[in-house]
């Protein structure tokens, strides 16, 4: 008890002394505004260079005037003279100011700058006696005043929960945080490229819909005010692309946000960005081909090899993948054949002998054999997938919009990518056939009367729609945010989103 007092104590004196630290900033800047010197009333600065562009090109620069700007991240001064560094979008560059060259008045300005605060710098490019690029400062504008101490100047942001919080904070004061959204948006762009090259069409589609479908998952609803009906915020972007495939655009893909109402951890955000695509006259083994080059391609693009280190744990992504069915991976994991299982209710015993009634999605008396595979896989062979494996030939009970095996009409052609015991990838030979795609349907409102609220709903006008006609199609969906982490060895999939949804502070 006494030391958490102490720690009270000590938690309350650290909190005032910040506090101070605020009192202190905003009284600076009240004083420049007597001065009439409101850094908050200039409107714009003209930056000739950045950083970067300086030390890329130091040798045609060198003695010349540039005009930087960036946010203050150390002061080094004493007496007459001294060092600072700047940070931009770029990184750093070192600041050398000097009485000589700034005057008395605007040296003793300079020395009384917070870190934190963001300042124009206009002076001589050189190079110390250490050989660092630096800049000779002949003239300084301070840009806009910082009002709260920086966290690694005062407790350090190392707290996940307000690291996330406040992003913009984590971002100034971690630059592998910086690295890791500047390396997403790479990716981004090299999916992109690699698609465009490919022929594909970027469409967007509604992310408010009358329906949620395209996917088994519990949706946000929401109500439109002038139409005075329920909208849900869409859980994918399926069904709306197939029915560009139906107009003849043939090949069509969109990034963009899928929300699902479901819970938050390491692998889950309720609001995520997924990539859908189509392709018309192609089939599962299309899908696989094209995963596992636009990945190997995304890897040699961005970080210019195909392993990557998750966690401690070299992968490789290297095309082709491996590929195994459900069938083969349960029994080779759970030492399950299911080619000897004749009933449902045979299933059943062995759901209770192997203890894989959590993995269900209801009752196990309402359960067959295609809802105990899926269990049995996800127990007992999900964790072993650490390289890059293509899992195949789903049931067709759990695969509502895929076509059927020709030669095993009891499964599909899906199949899920898996990396490090987790799936980044889902695809199917599209199922195109309206009836066959009714009765799914129908099968599905089913399972959501026996519970299962995540059971697709019925659209009626996606079945016109195959009734007009849609060509053989493969599809494929990958989970963005999930590719990320693995390509920056992030932990978390709120390490790779920069605002992640947060439960709100009181």
């Amino acid at each position: 008890m006494a030391n958490e007092e102490l720690n009270q104590v000590e938690l309350n004196q650290l909190e005032e002394e910040y506090n101070e630290l605020i009192r202190q900033r905003i009284q600076k800047l009240e004083e420049l505004r007597q001065k009439g010197q409101d850094p908050f009333l200039i409107v714009k600065y003209d930056r000739t260079h950045t950083s970067k562009q300086i030390k890329d090109n130091y040798d045609e620069l060198e003695n010349k005037t540039v005009r930087v700007a960036g946010r203050l991240m150390s002061k080094r001064i004493h007496g007459k003279a001294g060092f600072s560094d700047i940070h931009d979008r770029y990184g750093k560059i070192q600041l050398y100011v000097k009485i000589d060259n700034v005057g008395e008045e605007k040296l003793k300005f300079f020395k009384s700058l917070d870190i934190g605060d963001i300042i124009g710098v206009e002076g001589e490019v050189f190079k110390t006696k250490t050989g660092e690029i630096s800049i000779l400062v002949k003239d300084f504008t301070l840009l806009t005043k910082s009002l709260r101490p920086l966290p690694e100047k005062w407790h350090g942001l190392k707290d996940p929960d307000l690291r996330y919080r406040q992003r913009y904070v984590d971002l100034i004061v971690n630059p592998d945080v910086r690295d890791t959204f500047m390396k997403r948006t790479q990716i981004i762009k090299a999916i992109r490229k690699f698609l465009d090259e490919r022929d594909y069409i970027e469409v967007e589609t509604p992310i408010l819909s009358p329906i949620a479908g395209g996917a088994a998952a519990r949706p946000f609803i929401t109500h439109h005010n002038a139409l005075d009906i329920d909208m849900y915020l869409r859980i994918a972007t399926e069904l709306y692309l197939k029915r560009l495939i139906v107009g003849g655009f043939e090949r069509v893909y969109e990034i963009g946000k899928n929300f699902r109402n479901e819970g938050i951890d390491v692998r889950h955000n309720p609001e995520f960005t997924a990539i859908e695509l189509y392709q018309a006259y192609a089939d599962y083994n299309d899908m696989m081909e094209l995963t596992e080059s636009l990945v190997e391609f995304v890897c040699l693009e961005v970080l210019g090899t195909t392993k990557v280190n998750y966690q401690g744990t070299e992968i490789d992504f290297k095309a082709p993948w491996a590929r195994i069915t459900m069938k083969e991976a349960v029994k080779k994991y759970a030492g399950v054949d299911f080619d000897q299982i004749k009933s449902d209710e045979e299933a059943r015993e062995i759901a209770k002998k192997m203890k894989v009634e959590d993995e269900l999605k209801k009752d196990l008396k309402d359960c067959n054999k295609a809802d105990i595979l899926v269990a049995l896989f996800e127990t007992y062979a999900e964790k072993h997938l650490i390289q890059p494996t293509f899992v195949l030939d789903y049931p067709v009970e759990v695969s509502p919009l895929t076509k059927r095996k020709p030669d095993d009409p009891a499964f599909t052609e899906r199949f899920e990518a898996y990396v490090f015991g987790r799936e980044i990838a889902n695809a199917y030979s599209e199922l195109n056939d309206p009836i066959d795609q009714k009765e799914r349907f129908l099968q599905q409102l089913r399972e959501r009367e026996l519970g299962d609220d995540e059971a697709y709903m019925m659209d009626e006008d996606f079945i016109n729609a195959l009734e007009i006609g849609m060509p053989p199609t493969g599809g494929l969906g990958i989970g963005i945010d999930r590719l990320i982490m693995f390509l920056t060895d992030s932990y978390s999939i709120r390490d790779v989103i920069l605002f992640p949804t947060m439960k709100p502070t009181k």
